[in-house]
């Protein structure tokens, strides 16, 4: 698994975070690998894309950053269409609001596959309730936490510690004595930073 994330970053041709702090090490395959994968990667040049395949690149990249298939974003983005405002921006904001981005926000997981295994084990309570579905949205005030039960498992060991060193976005906060997390208000499109243009992806559904 480990290595099919790092070749959906090689096919993109640019990093997509997929494997969290290894991704800013001397370890990431960006670093060691920085061409297509497969016997000819090395040596095949990348063509230039056109306007419907740099479409396409772009609506991969989103759906493999945050891990949802096909059949999945082309919903969210049903949905993006029919509510207020721009629709990529509806569309992140979706996006964004699931559990399991959340879980990997907040900092309990390096990245959003392994947050989406915590969610599916029942490891994840919102608002004290158990909540074991990834794409569960998230809504402003709600407080997530993790199950007594969970605590002592090895994905929540020295947790308090790791916690330190993350940055959260501004529409979460985090109380890492309680190791609870709170939803301030839902995301905007300034609030986030992802390497994929927003606008291809809406042209893309939008044909």
């Amino acid at each position: 698994m480990n290595n099919a994330s790092c070749k959906k970053c090689r096919r993109a041709g640019q990093k997509l975070f997929l494997k969290g702090e290894r991704c800013f090490t001397a370890k990431c395959a960006m670093v060691k690998k920085p061409y297509p994968p497969g016997i000819h990667g090395k040596t095949k040049r990348r063509r230039a894309a056109s306007e419907y395949g740099i479409q396409l690149i772009e609506k991969q990249k989103l759906c493999r950053i945050y891990g949802i298939r096909e059949k999945s974003s082309r919903n969210y983005f049903k949905a993006s269409l029919k509510e207020k405002g721009i629709v990529g921006d509806n569309l992140l904001k979706k996006l964004e609001s699931r559990l399991d981005n959340v879980v990997f926000r907040i900092g309990w997981a390096e990245s959003r596959r392994k947050a989406r295994q915590l969610v599916n084990h029942g490891h994840i309570l919102v608002n004290n309730k158990r909540a074991n579905i990834p794409s569960f949205q998230v809504k402003a005030n709600n407080i997530i936490s993790i199950r007594k039960s969970s605590l002592n498992l090895t994905p929540f060991k020295d947790l308090k510690t790791k916690l330190k060193k993350v940055k959260l976005p501004s529409w979460l906060s985090s109380n890492v004595n309680k190791l609870e997390g709170k939803v301030i208000s839902l995301p905007k499109r300034e609030d986030v930073n992802i390497p994929v243009d927003l606008k291809m992806v809406v042209e893309y559904y939008s044909r």
